[in-house]
C-alpha cells in the first residue's frame, strides 16, 4: 500500500508483470500492484528470518499478490509461510504467483478475514514473524487528495478506516495467539504515523523492543514489535 511513491500501475497492469525484490510476478486488475516501498518490509522480515536457525515460519497478512510471501520465501530457502487475504481475486492471484515460483510446496494460500482462515491449522505459538501491509490511508483522504489511487486498484487496498488505521489495530491483537514469545510482527504504515503506531502497540502490553525502519529519506515507514 502506498502514500507517497506512485509506481506506473497502468503500465504494470498492461504488462500483467511487475518486480518485486527482485522476483517477476503477475498482476492483474482488481488487486493491488506492488510498490517498490514495501520492499523495505520484505527486506527487514529476510533479515529477521535469516537468523533464526532452523525451519522459520512466517504469516503473510493482506498478501494481494503474494509478493511478500513469495520475495521471503525465495530469499529463507528454509522457511514455511502462510499468505491471507479476503478477497478472492487477491488469493487466486497470490496462488498464481505462488505455484508458478515453485514455492507450493512451502508457501500456503488460504481465504479469509486476517487470521481466520489459520486459526485450525495448529499454528498457534508457532510463528517466528508475521508480516503486514494493510491498508493506511484514512476514508476521508481517499475522497480527497488521494482519489487517484482508485483509478486503477480497489478500495479495499487503500482504505484504511476513519483514521487510517483499523486493520493495524486488529492484526496487534490477533497475532498474539500465533507468534512465539520473542516472535515479531512487522507492518508498513503511512508517512506519518509513527506516533499512532507506538501507541497501538504501547495499549497491549504485550510487546517490547518496539523500533522503526526508516527508508531512504529517513522517514519511519515499517515498525518491528516483539512479543514479550
Amino acid at each position: 500500500m502506498s502514500d507517497s511513491v506512485e509506481p506506473d500501475v497502468a503500465s504494470a497492469l498492461q504488462r500483467a508483470r511487475t518486480t518485486f525484490m527482485g522476483v517477476e510476478l503477475f498482476v492483474e486488475p482488481g488487486v493491488l500492484v506492488p510498490r517498490e516501498e514495501t520492499e523495505l518490509l520484505g527486506r527487514e522480515a529476510v533479515r529477521l528470518l535469516s537468523a533464526i536457525p532452523g525451519e522459520q515460519r512466517f504469516i503473510d497478512l493482506c498478501t494481494g499478490a503474494g509478493n511478500l510471501a513469495c520475495t521471503i520465501a525465495r530469499q529463507v530457502e528454509t522457511a514455511r509461510g502462510w499468505a491471507a487475504d479476503l478477497t478472492e481475486s487477491c488469493v487466486r492471484l497470490a496462488a498464481r504467483n505462488v505455484m508458478e515460483l515453485g514455492l507450493a510446496p512451502r508457501v500456503e494460500v488460504v481465504q479469509g478475514d486476517l487470521f481466520a482462515p489459520l486459526d485450525a491449522d495448529g499454528l498457534r505459538e508457532t510463528i517466528d514473524v508475521i508480516v503486514c501491509n494493510p491498508p493506511y490511508i484514512s476514508t476521508s483522504r481517499l475522497k480527497g487528495d488521494r482519489a487517484s489511487l482508485l483509478e486503477h486498484e480497489p478500495r479495499e487496498a487503500f482504505d484504511g478506516g476513519p483514521y487510517g488505521l483499523s486493520i493495524h489495530q486488529r492484526v496487534i491483537r490477533d497475532a498474539l495467539p500465533f507468534l512465539k514469545r520473542g516472535g515479531r510482527l512487522l507492518f508498513e504504515f503511512g508517512l506519518g504515523q509513527e506516533r499512532q503506531m507506538k501507541a497501538l502497540f504501547d495499549r497491549t502490553r504485550a510487546y517490547g523492543e518496539l523500533r522503526f525502519v526508516e527508508d531512504a529519506a529517513s522517514a519511519p515507514r515499517v515498525v518491528v514489535a516483539t512479543k514479550l
